[in-house]
């Protein structure tokens, strides 16, 4: 997958329901492109199909983190971008403070989870990081 995939994908996550010609605007692309995009990234696996997720859907990954993420300059919004890009991530977090974003991970692994956070700080314009296991979760309401 080269960049412009992974802001396809990115747009997808934002609005699974978006139009080929919306995408096309959004990533400035011809219609035809993201459409071939699209069908070769789904013909590779990359995109194995379109559905609603919920937190409670995807709570089952047993290795999950929060990975807080200092950013370089104004480059916040080209690093939610590709955060959003990486299927590892449920959800990024703008915040004030110490951190520039939270990102929240979900693997089946401790060795994927480990991979996401190089490849995550390996991203241009990441500058530090530190992450946090989530060791057990009580929802809100529930004793």
């Amino acid at each position: 997958m080269d960049e412009m995939d992974q802001r396809l994908i990115a747009e997808l996550r934002r609005d699974g329901r978006a139009s080929f010609s919306d995408l096309a605007e959004r990533l400035a692309l011809s219609r035809a492109t993201v459409r071939a995009r699209m069908e070769r990234l789904a013909a590779k696996g990359e995109i194995a199909g379109f559905t609603v997720l919920t937190r409670s859907d995807v709570a089952d990954a047993p290795v999950r983190g929060l990975m807080m993420i200092g950013i370089e300059g104004r480059g916040g919004e080209k690093v939610m971008a590709r955060l959003a890009g990486i299927p590892a991530v449920l959800a990024v977090h703008s915040t004030n403070g110490k951190w520039d974003l939270i990102a929240e991970l979900a693997t089946q692994t401790l060795l994927e989870l480990d991979e996401v956070i190089h490849r995550i700080r390996n991203l241009e314009g990441v500058m530090t990081s530190e992450t946090n296991l989530l060791l057990s979760t009580r929802k809100a309401g529930r004793k």
